[in-house]
Parts: C-alpha cells; sequence; structure tokens
C-alpha cells in the first residue's frame, strides 16, 4: 500500500485550483491501509480535474469554433460556474462577453444552482456505505428585456456515485470535493451545448 511519506510532492495531488483546500500531508494516518484504495481513486480524480482545467483554460474547443446565436452576452454573478463558464464562452466563440445587461444583445440568467447529497446504501452494521452526489442548475437566456426568448428555462441536473467509509472521513470529503469541480466542469460544457442551440422563440412557447 502507499503512504504520503513516500511521496516527493504531496501537496501536488490535488491541484489547487481544483478548490480543495487541504494539506494533504496533514491527513495522517486514516490515509494509509484501506486508504491505498482511495489514494489511487483520488490521484485518478486529480488528474482528470486537472485536464479538465487545461481544457478550460484552452476553451476546449478551438477559438471561434463555437457559433452562438448572438453577438454579445452578459452573464451576472461571480460565481465558480459563472467564472469558468465565461472563461470558456471567451475562448471557444466569436460571442463578445459584456460588463453591462444594457450592452449585449442576450442575458443568460441562472434560476438555480445546487448541490445536495442522498444515501444510496447502507451496509451490514446499518450505516451508509454509497451517496449520490447531485449538481442542479437552472437557467435561461433572453434579450435585455426578457422580451425575446433564446433559450426558454432549462435545468441540467448531474449525479455521481460514491462509496463511504467511517474509517476514511478526510480521504472521502476530498474525493467528494473533487466530484464536484468535476460536475461543475461537465456542468459548463453541457450549457455551451445549449446555448449553441439556442435560437429565438416566442415567450409564449415556454
Amino acid at each position: 500500500m502507499w503512504s504520503f511519506e513516500k511521496m516527493d510532492h504531496p501537496l501536488t495531488v490535488i491541484p489547487a485550483k481544483a478548490g480543495i483546500q487541504c494539506r494533504l500531508e496533514s491527513l495522517g494516518p486514516r490515509f494509509r491501509g484501506d486508504g491505498g484504495r482511495v489514494l489511487r481513486r483520488l490521484l485518478t480524480l486529480a488528474l482528470l480535474a486537472s485536464a479538465a482545467l487545461a481544457a478550460a483554460g484552452c476553451g476546449f474547443h478551438l477559438r471561434g469554433q463555437a457559433q452562438l446565436p448572438f453577438e454579445t452576452l452578459y452573464i451576472p454573478g461571480s460565481t465558480p460556474l459563472v467564472v469558468e463558464l465565461k472563461r470558456n464562452v471567451a475562448a471557444a466563440s466569436k460571442t463578445r462577453l459584456v460588463a453591462s445587461q444594457s450592452d449585449a444583445q442576450a442575458v443568460l440568467g441562472f434560476t438555480q444552482e445546487a448541490r445536495d447529497k442522498i444515501i444510496l446504501s447502507f451496509n451490514t452494521a446499518g450505516r451508509v456505505s454509497e451517496y449520490q452526489l447531485r449538481y442542479r442548475v437552472g437557467f435561461r437566456v433572453t434579450d435585455t428585456k426578457g422580451g425575446q426568448v433564446y433559450l426558454p428555462t432549462s435545468e441540467i441536473l448531474l449525479t455521481r456515485d460514491v462509496s463511504y467509509s467511517d474509517a476514511q472521513v478526510l480521504a472521502k470529503e476530498a474525493e467528494e470535493a473533487l466530484l464536484y469541480r468535476d460536475m461543475q466542469s461537465d456542468m459548463v460544457q453541457q450549457i455551451l451545448r445549449r446555448l449553441v442551440a439556442a435560437k429565438p422563440v416566442s415567450p409564449l412557447a415556454e
């Protein structure tokens, strides 16, 4: 089994940009023994998160490849989801992001963004053995006055199943954070695909 004492760079297992604010060398012996399987999974997830961040930085698509049905777009807010979405829109399309709603042809507004966790199963001792992480985002795209609808109110739900053990609490917390980060990147790509397919519709069609 692996232990963190044998690693040359323990602080680089989970990139800081992936949103994990913890010092892995301080997690202690809980990561050893059976935690080796969790560690290997965390390493895999960390690599996936790093790849997602690199893809986001490059816009995932070639610049200007995505054709959005509006020349300027306003996305209010500064949450991690909004920041990543703006970066991808700027890198992947010719649509220009503006800082004011009055200067935009279209406005992307979020109606909800929620994360929750539900129990999937218990072990023979009656303790939780598996959770399902859920990430739900609702949004719509209209003109600045709301009269012209480009994308009616939509909702995207992403889920990830994750095992749980009382003996690996810290490891599971880190794994959960990585999974949510991966779900956010996935959410951004799905929203982008919806934006590409958006087209003017009548408000009565919602």
